[in-house]
């Protein structure tokens, strides 16, 4: 994904929520995304018993996908549109029944990386957020959101196939 100056926001992060390089020994195979959901972390899991961790904010209780997925596909900039459900919790996004065009006001941020089950969309995603003070927060209707320069990097190392795990 090119850098996009459009990715940047002001909104400076709590220190523990910011992008770092960590130990890790959970046993996944490099390139696998893990993501904890009681601590607000995700993890890219790096050669070495290295993974590079970000803060990251998620479902609501109840709302969140749990188990093993794969990254099914990659936008960038992409189009939102809530599905039923959500409207029918939250009533206010009916007015966005029709969708909302990719840019600064989508809810889905910079890039979104789609999640799938035996070759089907869960309608869960990993993705930027026009919200980044809600990271290490459970505030979305179940996906998994990131800064918008935090899911730029992550969007670059993640190919299509790409394992993810949410415990």
């Amino acid at each position: 994904m090119a850098w996009s100056p459009f990715a940047v926001t002001s909104y400076r992060l709590p220190a523990e929520y910011r992008r770092r390089r960590v130990p890790y020994d959970g046993g996944e195979a490099p390139g696998t995304i893990i993501v904890d959901t009681a601590e607000r972390y995700l993890y890219h899991v790096e050669y070495g018993g290295r993974a590079t961790r970000y803060g990251v904010a998620v479902g609501e209780a109840g709302l969140s996908l749990k188990g093993r997925a794969t990254v099914g596909r990659k936008a960038e900039w992409p189009s939102w549109t809530p599905t039923a459900s959500m409207i029918q919790r939250k009533p206010r996004l009916e007015q966005y029944a029709g969708g909302v065009e990719g840019g600064l006001h989508n809810p889905l941020g910079a890039a979104a990386l789609y999640l799938y089950r035996d070759g089907e969309d869960t309608m869960y995603r990993l993705h930027g957020t026009n919200e980044p003070w809600s990271i290490g927060h459970a505030v979305s209707n179940g996906c998994v959101r990131l800064t918008n320069n935090d899911i730029v990097h992550l969007y670059s190392l993640t190919p299509l196939g790409t394992q993810v795990l949410i415990y």
